[in-house]
């Protein structure tokens, strides 16, 4: 079996597209030689001793109901984006060795392999979180291969029996982002961009809460969803009241944290057993993601990776709370001891009838949605205006990202906030250069005041032409054309500029 899955994969190396790409190539014909030769010597060496190998199939439960979930988030996301759809046959690579590294570790090290759907959910996880670039796809097969290296070496006992430390998917993910971080190479992957487009699908939050509501369900893991995202947003709205700024920009809760929060750190394996220790295990959680955030922009890494981060430390903790837990339980009184001792399928429901009402109240007081205002220009426009530079740096963010979709406008704002905010004449020189190729007749004299030494500059509404670029969120283009249509689209999301009434 492990010789074919080698087969299909070096049938890749077929594929012109992935003779082109060295690094994908090398990726892939290294995978699939290595696959190759360690079952040549497994089999070798097994037929001298004389010991069998044995192939069970068995379903387990929580593997076939996380794929679905999972599988569900990424068939809406690629609905929707269509690199998702593009990286497909990448992941079925990766599904390939998972599936045969798994055999041939269960062979090698127990003499008995036990096919099942574990491999899809980890495959699953590593790609609804990072992507490599294809030059440098050896590096996500390396992740599928430290999966099961973590698995099978990093492990310990726990109440008499032996268990690995870390979710499996996490620990190789944390691993990635460590590596990542520490050589500044971030750009090698997709991680920023995956981050961002699983925000574009509609109803994405509905989505996630519904895919994952069957496990929750079966596996009482909402305890841990519900106080993580209650201590997100919980400090998310303490942030915003004391600052008048979102913390995480265009949202209360990131998607892609609020994917973590159902279908990352809630491995039932790897977490705390007691109710109690898992609500401890979540809180930390959320709190990890926003410490991850502080850390994160001190060294000057991208903040996608705060929701991975966390999770193999928790795991080592996981002991620990539990015992916690336990002296922790009787100091909470008779109505923590009754939820505790009631039967675990109303436990669950009940716990997860708290999280739908909770997930309710966040999505129709705009906490959770598509429509959160820290997407759109002018809230930042506005907080800039009000002195804060956090602000003015993430509204000039915005404005490059328009003027590099072609809005003269925005390059001409942007070279604006250069020269007032920065002094960067030379700078603000290019983005009016920029402004004025576009077409935004501001942008050339605002050139020619800076070649004449003065600093009178102009501006000017967005043209209609321009407004389904600046008009734009988190939620992807924007489709309406009708320049009254656009008009009122865009008074309703704050732009003044626009002759709002």
């Amino acid at each position: 079996m492990p010789g074919a899955l080698a087969g299909l994969l070096a049938g890749y190396l077929l594929v012109p597209g992935v003779r082109a790409t060295p690094g994908l190539f090398w990726g892939i014909a290294g995978a699939s030689a290595g696959v190759l030769l360690w079952t040549v010597w497994l089999a070798v060496s097994r037929r001298r001793s004389g010991e069998a190998l044995d192939l069970d199939f068995q379903a387990i439960r929580p593997h076939w109901v996380q794929l679905l979930a999972q599988g569900t988030v990424l068939a809406w996301w690629g609905w929707f984006v269509p690199a998702v759809y593009g990286f497909a046959p990448f992941i079925l690579a990766q599904l390939i060795l998972a599936v045969a590294v798994e055999a041939l570790f269960g062979w090698t090290r127990r003499g008995r392999y036990t096919l099942g759907f574990g491999p899809v959910p980890v495959v699953f996880s590593l790609n609804l979180f990072l992507w490599f670039h294809l030059d440098w796809f050896f590096l996500q097969l390396a992740m599928v291969v430290l999966v099961y290296v973590g698995k099978e070496f990093i492990r310990w006992r726990v109440g008499g029996r032996s268990r690995h430390i870390f979710n499996p998917s996490a620990f190789a993910l944390a691993v990635a982002s460590l590596a990542l971080i520490a050589t500044g190479t971030t750009g090698i992957t997709l991680g920023v961009e995956i981050a961002q487009s699983q925000y574009v699908p509609p109803f994405i939050f509905v989505v996630i809460f519904l895919a994952a509501l069957p496990g929750q369900l079966l596996f009482g893991v909402a305890t841990m969803t519900l106080p993580a995202v209650l201590t997100i947003w919980g400090f998310s709205a303490v942030y915003l009241g004391g600052t008048g700024e979102y913390f995480f920009y265009d949202a209360y809760i990131p998607i892609a944290v609020f994917l973590g929060l159902h279908l990352l750190f809630t491995d039932p394996a790897t977490s705390p057993r007691s109710e109690l220790g898992r609500v401890l295990f979540a809180v930390l959680y959320g709190t990890g993601v926003v410490g991850s955030v502080f850390v994160l922009n001190a060294v000057g890494a991208p903040p996608f990776y705060d929701k991975l981060l966390p999770v193999p430390i928790l795991n080592l903790l996981a002991p620990t709370l539990d015992r916690a837990a336990t002296a922790l339980a009787p100091r909470l009184g008779a109505a923590w001891a009754a939820a505790k001792g009631a039967v675990p399928t109303r436990r669950r429901v009940a716990t997860v009838g708290l999280w739908a009402a909770v997930f309710a109240t966040l999505s129709f007081t705009g906490a959770l949605g598509d429509h959160h205002p820290g997407q759109y220009y002018p809230f930042w426009r506005d907080a800039c205006e009000a002195g804060s530079d956090r602000a003015c740096d993430y509204s000039g963010i915005m404005q490059q990202s328009f003027c590099d979709r072609g809005s003269g406008w925005a390059c001409n704002e942007f070279g604006i906030l250069m020269a007032e905010t920065d002094r960067d004449i030379r700078g603000a020189a290019g983005e009016f250069e920029r402004a004025c190729a576009l077409g935004f007749a501001p942008g050339c004299v605002n050139l020619e005041a800076l070649v004449a030494g003065t600093m009178e500059l102009g501006r000017a509404p967005p043209p209609v032409g321009e407004l389904p670029i600046v008009l734009r969120g988190s939620k992807g283009p924007v489709t309406e054309r009708d320049p009254e249509a656009l008009r009122a689209l865009g008074c309703a999301r704050g732009w003044r500029e626009l002759g709002c009434p």
